[in-house]
């Protein structure tokens, strides 16, 4: 800290050079003490322990995220930043209190698995006999009437279980980076979900009520490759799934106040549930212990909220670099991959500027969203309030104030690049920085527009919103709402260079004599 703030008034002393050469010298001071002090001193790792260790899930809406903000809030006030929060109207949170399942009939069998989020309780701990139904129209429902009472439904056939011969780890080598910098730009006008369903899904759900059904057991997606993904999307080679007792578990329920009740579901390893259609097709009856015990959380003040810190900027204090990761998680592990290695990287990122005493000439925003796993809530809810409407493009006079909006969240894997998100003229600015970051990996420029995550509410109303291009590693294939998604599926070296990138991002964007450009 006290090296840079000497080396710099050293500079202003004897005036040696044109200023451009005296500016050099000091940035160049400051990237290595970032260097310095991300790699050699990093909490970055201590930040994901407790995010995920210790609050995770942090579904939005529980006591969990409220705990876990409370103390992030608390770490960065101690490393002098200002913090405050927002909150927003989200609807119920939901939590698990208790689960188990095991097969009893023919044998005693545990079965992995996971409730699905917002789903009810069962009474308490049952044993029924479980059923397979095939129902593709409300039609079919008519031949099951009568004969679901008290029974356990299962609503998918088998899934064939591939052997692990596909790609499970992406890591971007020189070809595929190549790849990344050639795709094409893709356009999307796809808006944030967080729907429960279609409506046979509904009918049917009414039916298994009226009807009596325990409990519905599913075994996930038909998928068993992602990625290939549209125009849209970063999601461009496909890996494998693991399976093996990794389960991607999705939602069974609504956040609505007003939602209607749902049958008790829960999703198990497709290698558990495909031996139970097998039991069912040789006439073997099969029963099974359950136990799902769930809490709403209802609405008494707007469950959703934003995290907001600031490191307060100089001379162009009232301009502003945002630095934003969603807080939030799904429910089923720990939200260490899918986000509290983004969390971590943002925090550490501004903690290292902040360490080192730099003197950003705008002020560097930490924005920590709730609710973007139920489609970018706390982002669109932020932008709508303090920059303008996405929808009437009515804009608001924070807008101009905003230099540049920087998102993390891709998993674990290190920053390569930058996609552009159709703004062009960023791009030789981005390269000229990345031309001093090549060493760490970090050479890609992509142009493709991406969607999914929360650079997108920023990028809708006309501010320059970016998502950092990272290695995929297990995200797809393992950690991404999953039960897996674990602190030991977190890579330190990567997160670590998350956060130096990161912060020479923001030390760059803040110290330009101009806002970056936007779009045409």
């Amino acid at each position: 800290m006290r090296a840079i703030t000497a080396f710099v008034t050293v500079l202003v002393l004897v005036s040696i050079g044109p200023v451009w050469v005296s500016a050099q010298a000091v940035d160049g001071e400051v990237f290595r003490a970032i260097r310095e002090e991300g790699f050699e001193r990093s909490q970055a790792m201590e930040t994901v322990s407790w995010l995920s260790d210790v609050f995770g899930p942090r579904v939005t809406g529980t006591p969990s995220i409220e705990a876990a903000k409370d103390w992030a809030a608390d770490r960065m006030r101690g490393w002098g930043l200002r913090v405050y929060e927002e909150r927003f109207p989200y609807g119920r949170g939901w939590s698990l209190e208790r689960f188990h399942a095991h097969l009893v009939a023919p044998q005693i069998m545990p079965i992995i698995g996971y409730p699905r989020a917002w789903t009810t309780s069962t009474d308490g701990v049952v044993t029924a006999d479980v059923v397979r139904v095939v129902i593709s129209s409300r039609d079919d429902l008519d031949q099951y009437r009568g004969t679901l009472s008290g029974k356990i439904v299962l609503t998918h056939p088998a899934r064939r279980v591939e052997m692990l011969e596909g790609d499970l780890v992406l890591r971007l080598d020189d070809e595929l980076l190549t790849d990344v910098s050639q795709l094409p730009r893709g356009t999307s006008q796809q808006k944030g979900s967080g729907g429960t369903g279609t409506k046979l899904d509904d009918y049917v759900n009414q039916f298994f009520l009226e009807e009596g059904v325990v409990a519905v057991l599913d075994r996930g997606s038909d998928v068993s490759l992602v990625g290939g993904a549209p125009l849209d999307s970063d999601l461009v080679w496909p890996t494998q799934r693991t399976d093996g007792g990794t389960i991607f578990v999705g939602t069974g329920g609504s956040r609505a106040v007003e939602a209607v009740d749902v049958v008790p579901s829960a999703t198990i390893a497709v290698e558990h549930y495909n031996r139970l259609v097998r039991l069912l097709n040789h006439n073997v009856p099969v029963s099974v212990e359950i136990n799902i015990q769930t809490r709403f959380h209802e609405e008494t003040q707007p469950n959703g909220f934003n995290l907001i810190a600031e490191f307060p900027g100089t001379d162009l204090a009232d301009e502003v670099v945002i630095l934003g990761a969603h807080f939030d998680s799904t429910h089923a592990a720990t939200g260490a991959t899918d986000n509290a290695v983004g969390v971590a990287a943002i925090m550490e990122a501004v903690r290292i500027l902040q360490t080192l005493d730099v003197r950003p000439r705008r002020t560097i925003r930490v924005a920590l969203w709730g609710g973007e796993e139920e489609g970018l809530l706390g982002s669109r809810a932020y932008v709508k309030r303090h920059f303008g409407d996405a929808k009437s493009q009515l804009l608001k006079s924070g807008h101009e104030i905003v230099s540049a909006y920087y998102n993390i969240d891709n998993g674990t894997g290190r920053i390569r690049g930058v996609w552009l998100q159709g703004n062009d003229a960023v791009e030789p600015i981005f390269r000229r920085w990345m031309g001093e970051l090549s060493d760490l990996g970090v050479t890609t420029i992509g142009r493709r527009s991406i969607r999914g995550t929360d650079h997108v509410p920023f990028d809708e109303v006309g501010l320059p919103g970016f998502q950092f291009i990272q290695d995929r590693l297990e995200y797809n294939s393992r950690t991404h709402h999953s039960n897996m998604d674990v602190f030991d599926r977190v890579q330190s070296e990567d997160l670590r260079q998350m956060a130096v990138v990161t912060a020479i991002f923001a030390y760059r964007t803040a110290m330009r004599d101009e806002s970056l450009p936007r779009k045409d």
